[in-house]
């Protein structure tokens, strides 16, 4: 005799649907899916290999970044407010230890501490920060597991690529120009996909997390004009994104097809204020190309210690000292008349703002401004950690050159990625031998070609110099490139944990 029909219960229907994307042909539906299905052996060697040097490249941000003055009062308010927990804080000794979400949050901050970490050449982002820590805080939440270097790497690289396709369906650097921090909205997907992708969490629960991260975005491009919050907003979105999974993970749901959902979806309300581009959004570009074309080889290392959009600035003016040695020597500075500088709209509207003169920069400040990345390039043949000590920021020859450089929007470089990065400077000289010089750089140092491997080690090694020691650089150097042999995760986190040294005068 036949047994009886199985019964369906409903707490089993419930997990049941849970499980499974809302609509598996939806955008985000495809999106879930290739976020649960995709393996490590799925991936190409090339963008394994890049991964584990975009990830050193991150370490050394947030090693460098953990004692900058901002850091640390960053850290310490966090310390009073947060009660001791199991993950590990970059740079401040073992004894210092957080819960998940605020370990993420402030190791964040580090990484963005300095304005030296990644960023994405067509959908900015800087994903290192997002995703590291984010990944690092679930690895050391998950006390019953194990989790390998192939995990980690699998899950980085699945963040990388749907962290800019997030900006990308928002007309990448649009979003910059109508000031929000894209980062900071594009950053929630990011580290939701990541850490979905190394819990190994079902379709369902990943669209749930997507919809719980996407709820939780912002970011304001207005803090780029002074304040600290600026160096935390990038870790808003990777404490969200993880806050997101680790719900999900528990069975609490999310808004379902967040992405393109009209009212009140994410595309419609992040494209409200579009006036350049017809569509306002394109949600296809949230899943073309998956797994063939990998966005994480769109992701640049920074080569100068400021703002991408600055990068063309420094190198137009490094060109012209190169190019016109005595005309740019120390002694005849005071004989720059002005200086014009020709930038597409992101860059313009994200550093070409007027530094008040009777006001003392910060170093948030000054990194974000195109008047100084070119005064500090012309003084100090370089802008990198040392340019934005408290020693340097306020110095009188360099803000008597702030004053003679004036930023302009050339609506030629707009609409084009391969304009986009285009820089003109103009300098004229006054004096007796008065004469105008001009260039212009397509793509700045680390755009194209993009930094090489051996590039990160160098800047790796560079930044670590003066803040830990050589034994435990090789450790950590050892460990990350070859991350895919690592059983545990775990022992590269534990070789960060140790106290780290601040890199500037304060």
């Amino acid at each position: 005799m036949a047994p009886p029909p199985a019964t369906t219960t409903e707490e089993e229907q419930t997990h049941h649907e849970s499980t499974a994307v809302s609509n598996p042909s939806s955008i985000t539906g495809k999106l879930c899916t290739w976020i649960h299905d995709t393996t490590i052996s799925s991936i190409p060697d090339d963008v394994v290999r890049r991964a584990k040097y975009l990830i050193l490249d991150g370490i050394a941000c947030g090693l460098v970044g953990a004692h900058l003055p901002w850091s640390e009062i960053a850290a310490r308010a966090i310390f009073n407010m947060e009660p001791e927990g199991q993950c590990t804080v970059m740079g401040w000794g073992g004894s210092k230890k957080l819960s998940p979400l605020a370990a993420s949050i402030l190791n964040s901050t580090f990484i963005q501490g300095f304005e030296l970490d990644d960023y994405h050449s067509n959908a900015p982002l800087h994903s290192c920060s997002i995703l590291l820590p984010a990944l690092f805080a679930a690895a050391e939440a998950e006390t019953s597991r194990t989790f390998s270097g192939q995990d980690y790497l699998k899950a980085f690289i699945v963040g990388c690529e749907v962290g800019p396709r997030v900006g990308l369906a928002l007309h990448g650097m649009d979003l910059l120009s109508r000031g929000w921090h894209s980062g900071a909205v594009q950053g929630p997907s990011a580290s939701a996909a990541a850490v979905s992708s190394l819990l190994g969490l079902p379709p369902g629960y990943i669209e749930s997390a997507l919809g719980i991260a996407c709820t939780q975005t912002g970011g304001l491009m207005s803090a780029q004009f002074g304040s600290m919050a600026k160096r935390m907003q990038h870790g808003f979105g990777a404490r969200n994104g993880l806050f997101a999974a680790l719900l999900a993970r528990g069975g609490y749901t999310g808004i379902q097809e967040v992405y393109e959902t009209p009212y009140g979806g994410f595309l419609s309300m992040f494209s409200e204020g579009v006036t350049n581009f017809t569509p306002k959004s394109l949600p296809d570009e949230l899943i073309s190309g998956l797994g063939e074309k990998w966005e994480l080889h769109g992701i640049r290392v920074k080569l100068h210690a400021a703002m991408a959009g600055l990068h063309g600035t420094i190198d137009c003016i490094a060109k012209l000292q190169r190019e016109h040695g005595p005309l740019f020597a120390a002694e005849n500075l005071g004989n720059i008349a002005a200086i014009t500088t020709q930038h597409a709209k992101p860059a313009f509207e994200h550093g070409g703002w007027a530094a008040p003169a009777d006001r003392p920069l910060s170093s948030t400040a000054a990194q974000m401004s195109i008047q100084y990345a070119a005064a500090a390039q012309l003084v100090d043949r370089e802008v990198l950690m040392a340019q934005f000590g408290a020693d340097r920021l306020n110095r009188p020859l360099l803000r008597e050159i702030m004053a003679k450089v004036t930023p302009t929007h050339n609506p030629a470089f707009d609409g084009d990625r391969r304009k986009g990065w285009r820089t003109v400077v103009t300098v004229r000289f006054a004096g007796e031998n008065a004469t105008t010089v001009e260039t212009l750089v397509d793509w700045p140092r680390g755009i194209l070609p993009p930094a090489s491997d051996e590039d990160i080690v160098d800047k790796w090694r560079m930044l670590v110099r003066d803040v830990l020691d050589d034994d435990r650089r090789d450790q950590i150097e050892k460990c990350v490139l070859g991350l895919e042999n690592l059983a545990d995760v775990r022992e590269l986190i534990a070789l960060l944990e140790g106290t780290v040294k601040c890199p500037i005068v304060v």
